[in-house]
């Protein structure tokens, strides 16, 4: 059976909270296109100022998120929640459904996810793109599969900036959701000795376990398919959650037996919206110790008090 392929066309100025609302309706299989900011972000990514006469044409005013619903699933469900939550936020927006061959959606994001720099140390490559210049930075070879984490996200690369800050060499590390593995990875990249990933979708573990393979860390990464740290045992220097503000607050009651006495906490993947609510639950154990935010989103990094 095909899956089913739902577009929403969005104001250009709507796109990041129509993506992230569109990121609840699965936590896979979505890609944006945003076309306001192309000649800028067309050299910032990939290098180059030659665009194709195609994209040029564009509308630059509106942009797209595709949303990919599994046959098992019902698109109904999917654009009334749509429908309803981008009504809530006051985003204009249409709605449109056509079939979609599995094989299509699972490469059509592809061309968009191109060689990025990240922080001072690292380049996300991912594996199908044979041309990038890493120059003295550490690459990152990613197969992002149907996980979450490509580093192309703000929240991703915040969270690899503040990483990079503070791992030190011989650090172990415990990622909290860890989806495609690309924090453990990176860790493991700039002188972790141990990374423990976990994450409660068990494709996103075996994701980030042939992405430790790929980069030649796997002797030193451990996936664990698990809710937060119910089967995570052990103390680290660096606690890493690149996810969401209830999950970070969920997870900050009883996060300190799992770190020594002046382990890093680092937090992503907070909305601007709900930083307040994280500061009120953090702050009660945790000094924060840096900051960093991007278009909405906030990373925090934290120690014990």
């Amino acid at each position: 059976m095909d899956w089913t392929e739902v577009t929403v066309t969005v104001n250009a100025k709507d796109i990041d909270k129509a993506g992230d609302i569109a990121q609840m309706v699965v936590p896979y299989g979505i890609y944006i296109e945003d076309y306001s900011n192309l000649e800028k972000e067309a050299w910032e990514i990939a290098h180059i100022d030659l665009i194709d006469e195609e994209l040029l044409k564009k509308d630059r005013t509106k942009a797209l998120v595709h949303v990919y619903i599994s046959p098992e699933e019902s698109p109904a469900e999917a654009i009334a929640f749509l429908s309803e939550r981008y009504n809530a936020e006051r985003i204009e927006h249409t709605i449109t459904t056509a079939p979609c061959v599995e094989e299509d959606w699972i490469n059509n994001w592809k061309k968009y996810f191109k060689p990025i720099k990240v922080g001072q140390k690292l380049l996300i490559r991912p594996t199908w793109e044979e041309e990038y210049e890493a120059g003295d930075r550490k690459v990152l070879h990613l197969e992002p599969g149907l996980a979450f984490g490509t580093g192309t996200h703000e929240t991703t690369r915040l969270c690899m900036e503040l990483l990079e800050e503070y791992i030190e060499p011989g650090d172990e590390v415990l990622d909290v959701g860890c989806g495609s593995g690309i924090l453990s990875v990176a860790a493991l990249l700039l002188g972790a000795k141990k990374a423990v990933g976990v994450d409660i979708d068990a494709l996103a573990v075996k994701t980030a376990v042939q992405n430790a393979e790929i980069n030649h860390v796997d002797d030193r990464f451990t996936g664990i398919c698990g809710d937060l740290t119910d089967k995570v045992s052990g103390q680290y220097n660096i606690v890493v959650a690149n996810i969401v503000a209830d999950v970070i607050i969920l997870l900050t009651k009883d996060v300190e037996q799992f770190m020594h006495r002046d382990t890093v906490y680092l937090m992503s993947g907070i909305i601007d919206t709900r930083e307040q609510d994280v500061l009120d639950v953090i702050e009660k154990k945790f000094n924060i110790i840096n900051r960093k935010t991007e278009k909405g989103w906030v990373a925090l990094a934290a120690k014990l008090k």
